[in-house]
């Protein structure tokens, strides 16, 4: 796969699944850049029928979409959104002290009065909104969470988890904008003379990893997971192999294993 081509995880005459990369809109780009669906029209050359959005993520962020391809699956799949019958697994890096290994956040959002563009909590006029989280693992500092939004509001992650101080490691518009170096955390770090260190990672730390629609019935799979681009790939492995801990952060080891091979998360 290219740089900028975008990983089809699984398609049929109904959908095509992606994994979108971070920096791409998937409506119109206020930058004029080109949006999601023209990429994919260019990518995947004439198409029989027009692809149809089912739902939506962040520009900044990555991860699993569901595409439709007529208007009676777009109907079927937007239904299983609207509806709450899909379960969302995203995984982030936070910067903050856990308390707890895991909780809800049950916090209505609204627009920001004073800039639409972003959201905020307004337990008068906001909309219901449900966050599921879990600590997969303690690096110190930063830790690696999975994300359950049980509802599908604008930034709902990204206002939640700062709002029980579990901010997201980069988030320029909700939080710190400062990327990740390896001598952030690694001891004794040395950079070799007339090297320039680069970030691990420099983008949102959110990623929608795994999706589960409501079962198939063998006409299709119910499950699709979005493994992870190479910088937060890589930020996890330096995360994993220089905190105190060492791989023992993971609460349960075999959930470094599944996400850097791109398999099932467990709940």
């Amino acid at each position: 796969m290219t740089e900028n081509k975008i990983e089809i995880i699984y398609e049929d005459n109904d959908m095509l699944v992606i994994n979108k990369h971070s920096g791409i809109s998937v409506t119109k780009d206020r930058a004029g850049l080109p949006q999601l669906i023209d990429l994919l029209n260019e990518q995947l050359g004439p198409q029989p029928t027009k692809l149809r959005l089912v739902h939506r993520l962040d520009k900044d962020t990555s991860g699993v979409m569901i595409l439709a391809r007529n208007k009676a699956a777009q109907t079927l799949f937007s239904g299983y959104f609207e509806d709450r019958r899909v379960r969302k697994t995203y995984l982030t890096l936070v910067r903050g002290a856990l308390i707890e290994q895991q909780g809800t956040i049950s916090a209505p959002l609204a627009r920001n009065r004073k800039n639409t563009e972003f959201m905020r909590i307004d337990f008068n006029k906001g909309k219901d909104s449900i966050t599921d989280w879990r600590l997969l693992a303690d690096f110190g500092d930063v830790a690696l969470l999975a994300v359950h939004p049980l509802t599908g509001r604008t930034h709902q992650i990204r206002v939640h988890l700062p709002s029980i101080s579990l901010p997201l490691l980069i988030d320029p518009a909700y939080g710190a904008g400062l990327p990740l170096y390896l001598s952030d955390f690694k001891p004794n770090y040395r950079l070799a003379k007339g090297k320039t260190e680069r970030p691990l990672i420099d983008r949102l730390t959110l990623h929608a990893y795994q999706l589960e629609l409501p079962d198939q019935h063998g006409h299709r799979p119910s499950l699709f997971i979005a493994g992870l681009d190479k910088k937060f790939k890589a930020a996890l492995k330096m995360l994993t192999k220089h905190n105190p801990k060492g791989p023992a952060a993971f609460l349960n080891t075999d959930d470094f294993e599944c996400i850097i091979n791109g398999r099932m998360l467990q709940s």
